[in-house]
């Protein structure tokens, strides 16, 4: 990871997402991290194609209600995929642990159960540093990778696969 620049993207590797609807939902709880995540996801869909008008954003209060937050996303707005944007830093009980496991597993559900690709863009870091690192920091910016990941899962939820191949 620390040789890793998340900000770094190939634009000829990624389909146009211009004909994509994307949804994010962010936690508000460590909001300048998660406010730089959402940032970098929103600068890197309208850079792939996508248009204002086709980028959903709606908040949570936490990372563990982000799950539901998706979930009523994809019953309500027509997505092509889903952005869950959030953080959650390692304290002394655990807490981190029983957040950052349902969260996981709560998206993992969301993926399974559902047609519409929900991107887990949630930094678990040990310390508020690494987490700075990861959003805009050092290492770049989460939001951006998982932005680019997310125009890759529409474009495989929209191919027909009766008549086509993916490859990016």
């Amino acid at each position: 990871m620390a040789t890793t620049d998340l900000s770094y993207y190939d634009k000829t590797t990624i389909p146009n997402a211009k004909s994509f609807r994307f949804g994010i939902v962010v936690s508000e709880w460590n909001p300048e991290i998660t406010g730089n995540l959402q940032k970098g996801a929103i600068e890197t869909l309208l850079d792939c194609g996508a248009t204002k008008d086709n980028i959903i954003s709606w908040e949570v209060p936490g990372s563990f209600e982000l799950v539901y937050g998706c979930k009523k996303m994809i019953k309500s707005q027509q997505v092509d995929a889903i952005i869950a944007i959030g953080n959650v830093i390692q304290g002394q009980t655990k807490h981190f642990d029983f957040v950052c496991e349902g969260v996981t597993q709560g998206i993992v559900d969301l993926n399974i159960k559902y047609d519409i690709p929900v991107i887990f863009s949630v930094l678990t870091d040990n310390t508020k540093q690494q987490s700075l690192e990861r959003s805009g920091g050092i290492h770049g910016n989460k939001g951006i990778e998982c932005a680019v990941a997310a125009v890759k899962m529409a474009a495989l939820k929209n191919i027909d696969t009766k008549t086509e191949s993916i490859g990016f």
